[in-house]
């Protein structure tokens, strides 16, 4: 999960030396590596492995929006959808949602797909791509929210056709860095998917914030009356395409 540059002294970029209690609490557990199937959307003898590891913040752990996404993307976008298209996960954490469409979706295997986080994820992003042996196919880097997206994933000017989202809504203080965020990189030929679980009214007025800057619709899909009494929403996020003057 993302956002500022850790290392920055702008005070813009220094929220997460806030209170703490903004993140969400789950019961600490040792490092280990996790095998996952996504409910056999990826076949059992070539599962992904996900190595969890909350030594260097909570984006080192799997959480809810994380599965939906991924779920939803190996059902509705296994073919067809994603192949030729640039594809950047911000807030990666581990990596799930960009490792799960490099191993069980058709994408364009001479672009890279990126997974992006703060540097305390780094090496999990890259552990993780290892597990997998997508060298090659899946590529991490660090990206601080609120920040020029890194030269190493986007030209000056240029913009993803895919930004995968889960589970950046979680530290109040960074909202703004996510909004910027989503401005910098949603161009008009981008689509993004939001995935998000509800926990405090904060993060709706973060979602509010959202449908004022981009066109956003709930993503109808099978089993969303369920995991929107759990408190998870998906949204596809696009530019908002001014209206002509009649």
């Amino acid at each position: 999960m993302t956002p500022s540059d850790s290392s920055s002294t702008e005070p813009e970029n220094d929220v997460f030396a806030f209170d703490p209690t903004f993140v969400p609490e789950r019961e600490n557990k040792a490092a280990a590596t996790t095998s996952i199937t996504f409910d056999n959307l990826l076949p059992t003898n070539t599962p992904l492995l996900l190595h969890e590891d909350l030594q260097e913040g909570c984006g080192g752990q799997l959480w809810p929006a994380g599965m939906v996404l991924s779920k939803y993307m190996l059902t509705y976008h296994k073919t067809g959808s994603l192949p030729g298209k640039s594809i950047i996960e911000i807030g990666a954490g581990g990596g799930l949602v960009g490792l799960a469409v490099a191993l069980g979706c058709e994408v364009d295997s001479s672009k890279p797909i990126y997974i992006t986080d703060q540097i305390p994820m780094l090496a999990l992003m890259q552990k993780n791509i290892a597990l997998n042996n997508l060298h090659g196919r899946v590529q991490a880097e660090v990206y601080d929210w609120g920040t020029p997206p890194p030269e190493s994933i986007l030209a000056e000017g240029e913009h993803p056709q895919v930004v995968l989202a889960a589970d950046c809504v979680y530290f109040e203080p960074a909202f703004p860095l996510l909004l910027k965020t989503l401005k910098d990189l949603i161009g008009p030929a981008t689509m993004c998917y939001f995935c998000f679980k509800k926990r405090r009214k904060a993060d709706m007025r973060f979602i509010r914030d959202m449908m004022k800057t981009f066109d956003v619709e709930q993503v109808v899909y099978d089993g969303r009356e369920a995991d929107q009494r759990e408190g998870l929403f998906l949204y596809q996020v696009q530019q908002r395409h001014k209206r002509q003057s009649h």
